[in-house]
């Protein structure tokens, strides 16, 4: 998503959330950090795989943590006909140039936030090089496979909401601050 980041509430108090929450996404808000020395890496790249019903091709976001088993999440990366597109263009609706980003935050997104973010959560990413890309993160894709809405404005969508749930939590725990696109 090619814009500032939209205004976000603050997050509700930690006992509100757990009662207000869906028990199946209840993140693990209370659990431990992840005893390892160093936080981990997360990257991604892109598959040779595609959602049949759209042609969206399929991007994998791991996670690689001492001592843990690797996980994997399957996402959409842009729009499908845009691939191709200059992916340092704002507004292009292409992946995420390749290189380094820092995680700049962990949030909660509103119900009444835009629809495309999905409703769970946002993790802001910041290049760590020159680009004119802005507002780009990590949210659940809820119109993945969807029509012609698959895909993102450019963020890293992922096709299923819990995946999502599951890496806050891993990178809250693991203390994990960059991610590297690959391709």
């Amino acid at each position: 998503m090619d814009r500032s980041p939209i205004a976000r509430r603050p997050p509700l108090p930690l006992l509100a959330a757990l009662l207000l929450a869906p028990p199946a996404l209840t993140p693990p808000a209370l659990a431990a950090p992840l005893p390892v020395a160093s936080p981990g890496q997360i990257s991604l790249s892109r598959t040779e795989r595609h959602l049949e019903a759209t042609g969206d091709p399929v991007w994998e976001l791991a996670l690689l943590i001492p001592g843990q088993p690797p996980r994997r999440f399957d996402a959409l990366v842009g729009r499908a006909a845009r691939q191709a597109a200059d992916r340092h263009q704002l507004g292009s609706q292409a992946p995420l140039p390749k290189g380094r980003y820092r995680i700049s935050e962990l949030s909660d997104i509103a119900s009444g936030d835009n629809p495309e973010l999905g409703q769970l959560h946002w993790i802001g990413l910041e290049p760590l090089f020159a680009t004119a890309r802005r507002g780009l993160g990590i949210h659940h894709d809820p119109s993945a496979g969807l029509g012609r809405r698959s895909g993102t404005d450019g963020c890293i969508g992922l096709i299923q909401g819990n995946d999502l749930v599951t890496l806050v939590d891993l990178v809250r725990r693991s203390g994990m601050r960059e991610l590297d696109v690959r391709d």
